[in-house]
């Protein structure tokens, strides 16, 4: 996959609301949030949209292997679990994890054994959290300045995160699931906006390519960053949406990408073929 001007962009819909959370579903459909809007949306193959389900501020999702659905709601201080049908099941998280108060959950992955991490996005003080599958809780890393998008190497040996006020993405080198072995370190400072306005240039949701590059929605930027598994920048694709907030791949050649032109809205949504 290369990020170039042949690349083809398809706008899927113009929305009321600011977009987030996309995950596709394997057979062709992908979801996403609207956070304001309090809807997560479902997507089918041919671009058609529906609403799956309600929460207060719906933000990054995943899909388990049932098809159960995990969502961050930055308004409620939860992660919460919907059914494959849309129905809301229960909270996993709400409030505290670890005994630590947690705000605004915001984006999260799993990895191969079901462990969770999510991260807390408020400024300064800013948690990567960990909910482990035997019900175990952690604070991988606090201290952050507004942990954003995150996403595990290929091996799941490091995570990487995006911190959004810092306009850089650090590396946590991981001992064992939930345990980090050292400070985190700095993997990649991004491009800076010309504006020199702080807000135009906040990396977001991440996503890891076939070859292990790693690609940063740039918030502000109107753009998505390649960067290399060595943590070099190695592109940069205007995806012609100001507030470019997060990916996901339906397949090896397709990106969904989310985000908008404004917070609340308006929003949007296209696809990216290669």
């Amino acid at each position: 996959m290369k990020l170039n001007r042949s690349s083809f962009i398809e706008k899927i819909a113009d929305l009321p609301f600011y977009t987030e959370g996309p995950v596709a579903d394997g057979i062709g459909n992908f979801f996403c949030t609207t956070l304001h809007g309090g809807s997560i949306l479902k997507i089918n193959n041919r671009n058609e949209i529906s609403e799956w389900a309600k929460s207060v501020c719906p933000n990054g999702q995943i899909i388990l292997p049932g098809g159960d659905h995990l969502v961050c709601d930055s308004m409620l201080a939860s992660v919460r679990r919907f059914s494959r049908y849309g129905k809301f099941l229960k909270n996993e998280i709400e409030g505290y994890c670890a005994d630590f108060p947690i705000y605004s959950p915001n984006d999260l992955i799993k990895d191969q054994m079901g462990n969770l991490y999510f991260t807390d996005s408020i400024r300064h003080k800013g948690k990567v959290c960990f909910f482990g599958i035997n019900g175990e809780q952690k604070i991988v890393v606090d201290g952050l300045d507004y942990p954003n998008g995150l996403v595990l190497s290929a091996d799941e040996d490091c995570l990487y995160v995006a911190e959004s006020y810092e306009n850089r993405i650090l590396k946590l080198v991981l001992k064992a699931p939930g345990l980090t072995g050292e400070s985190p370190k700095v993997f990649v400072r991004l491009p800076v906006n010309p504006s020199g306005n702080e807000i135009d240039n906040l990396p977001d949701g991440l996503a890891l390519n076939n070859r292990g590059e790693l690609l940063v929605a740039h918030y502000g930027m109107q753009a998505i960053q390649l960067i290399s598994d060595a943590g070099k920048h190695l592109a940069t694709m205007d995806t012609g949406m100001p507030l470019t907030s997060n990916l996901c791949f339906l397949d090896d050649n397709t990106l969904v990408v989310t985000g908008g032109f404004g917070e609340p809205g308006p929003g949007c949504l296209f696809k990216i073929s290669f």
